[in-house]
């Protein structure tokens, strides 16, 4: 029996509704529909526009209704830590971007009430200044927080406006910094510490989960059957993305490539030490229980970002063609810190890449190929660096790596991170989240193997990857 089921994957730059097709040997994937995705400034800072993400998902639903008769299920995955506030079924405003500099607000206040060791202690992620905690914090001098009585994480708000249902899903609950590290329910006491109001946390739920049927009004709009149920798939993009990851046995490591670099090992159990700490590692909840141990690398935001301000100046070359570029580049390009701050904001990165370089007495790039190198030998780097310490942190060899999502099909990047790691890079299959959210969905309807071995080995039979051997020792 083959199961039809609709993905909405959404990303920090794009969107998109996809009809999986899943039976026994079987796994397609069909694009409906793609969108376009991006902060809002507003008159108090950078939002989402996550009504009008609605509404594309919804008009998607309905090309998919159109195209596939009987599809079964909706499963909805998306970035994590940004929520919407709401009070009843009202939304008190669009969510606020991860972006918006309002959380360094938020970050100095939980630190004067909860050490950075303890909150690490309690939670085992990585300090990002925009995590959930850090981002309510920053509400506290407002009035909005105040008129909630609930709080749902992006995925879990359009579940919400699918069904009626509020729920939060685990693997994305766990980027909040609220949910304990290895825990299954809210940390209380750390919400009543910070003061935050424990009541707008939801009930939590786990990938595979039914959070409830499709509501009337939405049957009707989208041409979906009554019958259609939406289910609680890994809701974080990196969650849904590391199950589509074709990975086997102990030595595999994953690199999620999109706007951000996701870059770590699925472990049985957290990693909760001063080094891991130190070295400014999460341990995110994973499908089944697992354990995502990752470094959050900047990714290809410093790409987009720099393709974005020569589009404004009138003068882009095609992403093809200046990769093409970056690839004969002869000479030595600076390798810079993927991850310093100065590099989080929207904005022309390419002055802030001369001004790192300036403040590191290290000659920047001059022209428009050497800047993209720069931006991907930094890149490859950056991986291969938190490659090498979660390998060190965990205690686990390394010996094959797997690249998902966008970046895979970057292959300047992909050879260059297998040469400064000296291992076999393993890229595909691009749409490795929507692929993952569409597996899980199936197996919540009683398709295949729902073993995480099972559903990779699903992926490995009916989805090409490419191979990058080391070729040049670049550590």
């Amino acid at each position: 029996m083959i199961h039809s089921v609709a993905a909405v994957d959404l990303g920090a730059t794009s969107g998109r509704v996809m009809v999986g097709h899943v039976g026994p040997n079987e796994l397609r994937l069909e694009a409906v529909s793609r969108f376009a995705n991006g902060g809002t400034m507003l008159a108090d800072g950078l939002h989402w526009n996550v009504s009008g993400l609605f509404d594309h998902a919804v008009a998607g639903l309905s090309e998919a209704a159109k195209r596939v008769p009987g599809i079964a299920s909706i499963g909805v995955d998306s970035w994590a830590v940004d929520y919407g506030l709401l009070s009843g079924d009202r939304m008190l405003c669009e969510p606020f971007h991860y972006r918006d500099e309002r959380t360094a607000a938020g970050v100095e206040f939980v630190h004067s009430r909860v050490t950075s060791a303890d909150l690490y202690a309690r939670n085992g992620l990585q300090f990002l200044p925009f995590n959930t905690v850090y981002q309510l914090a920053a509400e506290l001098s407002g009035s909005t927080l105040a008129e909630a009585d609930s709080m749902l994480l992006v995925p879990d708000l359009l579940n919400f406006w699918l069904t009626g249902n509020k729920r939060a899903e685990r693997t994305n609950a766990s980027t909040t910094g609220l949910l304990p590290v290895g825990g299954n329910e809210w940390d209380l006491d750390l919400m009543h510490r910070v003061g935050l109001p424990r009541e707008i946390l939801p009930t939590l739920i786990d990938a595979g989960d039914e959070v409830g049927p499709l509501l009337p009004r939405l049957v009707t709009a989208t041409g979906l059957r009554p019958s259609t149920k939406v289910i609680a798939v890994g809701s974080h993009d990196t969650a849904s993305a590391v199950v589509a990851a074709p990975m086997q046995g102990d030595d595999a490591a994953y690199i999620s490539c999109g706007t951000w670099g996701l870059v770590g090992l699925e472990l049985d159990s957290p990693v909760v030490t001063d080094r891991a700490r130190e070295a400014n590692f999460t341990n995110e909840r994973g499908v089944d229980g697992t354990t995502r141990f990752l470094h959050n690398v900047m990714g290809l935001w410093l790409l987009s970002e720099t393709m974005r301000e020569w589009e404004s100046e009138g003068n882009t070359p095609t992403l093809t063609t200046v990769l093409a570029q970056a690839a004969a580049v002869n000479g030595p390009v600076p390798v810079f810190d993927a991850n310093d701050p100065r590099f989080l904001a929207p904005g022309p990165m390419t002055p802030r890449i001369v001004q790192w370089c300036a403040e590191n007495y290290v000659a920047p790039p001059a022209s428009q190929p050497e800047f993209v190198r720069s931006i991907i030998e930094s890149l490859a780097d950056a991986f291969a660096l938190a490659i090498a310490q979660a390998s060190d942190l965990a205690g686990r060899t390394v010996g094959t790596v797997h690249i998902v999502g966008g970046g895979s099909l970057n292959e300047l990047l992909c050879q260059r991170t297998a040469d400064r790691l000296g291992l076999t890079v393993v890229a595909g299959p691009v749409e490795a989240t929507a692929i993952g959210n569409v597996l899980i969905q199936a197996r919540a309807l009683g398709a295949g193997d729902g073993t995480l071995e099972g559903m990779r080995d699903l992926v490995r039979k009916t989805f090409a990857v490419k191979q990058y051997k080391p070729m040049e020792a670049t550590r």
